[in-house]
């Protein structure tokens, strides 16, 4: 018997654009021979499922359930392709943890820690993973340029410490005339700005998933930016290189592999995830930058080309991780 699988998409933050491109490489690879898929829309005027006649049905929040012509939809697992909040955040698996309902991405808790970079990298470093040295500021609270300068070695990146796609976010080389602007570009997207030493290397990154009660690391991705950095525009506006599988040797790949795949363990992540790196020669070490629990789906997007060099389709891809879920 088919299941019932709601694809949830939407957004009341500026990465609503990146979700809708998300779940339509989703919808268009979500196998209907094992699935009846309902598209839903989350936005700041409700919760809403589009019929094929054109006629728009408002979710009922009380169950998550869906009314059709007076026969009442619910819902086997919910595939979340929602960045940012509320289903980056950990709020939506909050939610649908409450009424029992799985989903294709990490709880609650581990979304909310990780949708906080500061949090993410205390956690890593707590955990003896390799992480850059980093100050936390708050609005109207303790904290000032002075005090980074006084802890931190420049260069440094200046990045809004909860959000992702990079949005906010600046490289400061001169602490005398761009660090100042740089934390109030931050500010106008957070309350909270990390400002983090910058580790020298080169850029990778790598999904990662769990299927059948094992951590599987996709292949490598490099980075190559046309900017100084990754930022919103080289990783969604074309102004970025990415090689996969990326051109590097064995010891290398595997050290990447087995960080990732310690980092999935660590913060009990679930569904597919994508953790960035900086690759530091001198060390021969990966420093990890981030962790994307709602990584980009779109063709183009890094998961689906690692997913594609791996050997699997989308489609194979994709009923894993339902499946996965299913069986949480």
């Amino acid at each position: 018997m088919k299941k019932n699988i709601a694809l949830v998409t939407g957004g009341f933050s500026g990465e609503a654009v990146i979700s809708y491109k998300t779940a339509v490489t989703i919808n268009n690879n979500l196998d209907r021979e094992k699935f009846n898929v309902y598209r839903v829309d989350i936005r700041t005027d409700g919760w809403f499922y589009e019929l094929a006649d054109g006629r728009t049905l408002e979710i009922d929040k009380n169950d998550f359930s869906l009314q059709v012509d007076n026969q009442k939809t619910k819902f086997d697992a919910i595939f979340i392709a929602l960045h940012g909040t509320p289903g980056e955040d950990g709020k939506l698996q909050g939610y649908f943890d409450t009424l029992k309902i799985p989903y294709t991405s990490c709880d609650a808790a581990t979304s909310a820690i990780t949708f906080n970079k500061r949090y993410t990298t205390a956690v890593a470093a707590f955990s003896g993973l390799y992480v850059a040295k980093s100050v936390l500021l708050i609005k109207n609270s303790i904290g000032s340029p002075d005090e980074v300068m006084q802890q931190l070695k420049f260069p440094v990146f200046v990045k809004p410490n909860n959000g992702g796609s990079s949005i906010g976010m600046s490289k400061v080389n001169d602490p005398s005339d761009e660090l100042g602007i740089a934390i109030e570009k931050a500010f106008k997207e957070d309350d909270q700005v990390l400002v983090e030493e910058m580790i020298s290397g080169r850029e990778f990154t790598i999904g990662v998933f769990k299927t059948g009660g094992n951590i599987i690391a996709l292949p490598v991705t490099e980075v190559i930016s046309k900017k100084d950095f990754f930022d919103y525009e080289a990783k969604y506006e074309g102004a970025s290189t990415e090689v996969t599988p990326a051109e590097i040797d064995e010891v290398t790949a595997d050290k990447i592999r087995d960080a990732a795949k310690e980092i999935y363990r660590v913060f009990n992540c679930r569904g597919v995830v994508r953790i960035d790196f900086i690759y530091n020669e001198k060390e021969k070490q990966p420093y990890m930058l981030e962790i994307n629990t709602i990584p980009g789906q779109s063709e183009a997007s890094i998961v689906p080309q690692q997913v594609k060099a791996m050997g699997w389709s989308l489609k194979e891809f994709y009923t894993k991780l339902v499946e996965e879920a299913l069986i949480s």
